[in-house]
């Protein structure tokens, strides 16, 4: 009789546990997916208000090196040692940190693309884009700064 109790009570405790470990299961995917979320920004002069990601990676590719208005094209992005570097290297580029920093210094050693400027906090990022018409970077969150545009891509302010 107390082995069926002890079962039953075991049955019962592992149909309470799965609600709770659907729900931290959940908690932890909306946290990754919010880790993981991107925003372009910009210098209010030079890059569009909103672009397709397309036109985004083209930007960031160094293959679209002026804005509509002539102004030239400043790349400005967190090292690939940070977080927010590596989920830039990885969704935008589609590449390792390691692979991007090679990709850059690539093209420059060709002459075909100026290097993007990378920063060690968002902070230096954010005020370099601020203080340079034609900047444009990558973040995981807004700026607060009037100096600064989020841009819209497929017309999401987060990507």
């Amino acid at each position: 009789m107390k082995q069926l109790f002890n079962y039953r009570i075991s049955i019962c405790s592992n149909y309470l546990r799965l609600p709770l470990i659907a729900f931290l299961l959940s908690m932890s995917i909306q946290v990754k997916a919010q880790e993981k979320s991107l925003v372009a920004i910009s210098h209010q002069s030079g890059a569009p208000a909103a672009m397709k990601m397309s036109e985004l990676r083209s930007v960031l590719m160094g293959e679209k090196q002026r804005w509509k208005n002539g102004s030239r094209v400043i790349i400005a992005l967190m090292k690939t040692s940070t977080s927010i570097g590596k989920t830039t290297s990885e969704r935008i580029y589609d590449m390792t940190g390691d692979e991007l920093n090679k990709f850059w210094l690539a093209l420059v050693f060709q002459g075909k693309a100026q290097a993007p400027n990378f920063f060690n906090s968002v902070t230096e990022l954010e005020n370099f884009v601020a203080q340079n018409p034609g900047a444009i970077g990558v973040l995981n969150k807004s700026a607060n700064d009037s100096d600064i545009k989020d841009i819209l891509i497929d017309g999401q302010k987060m990507f």
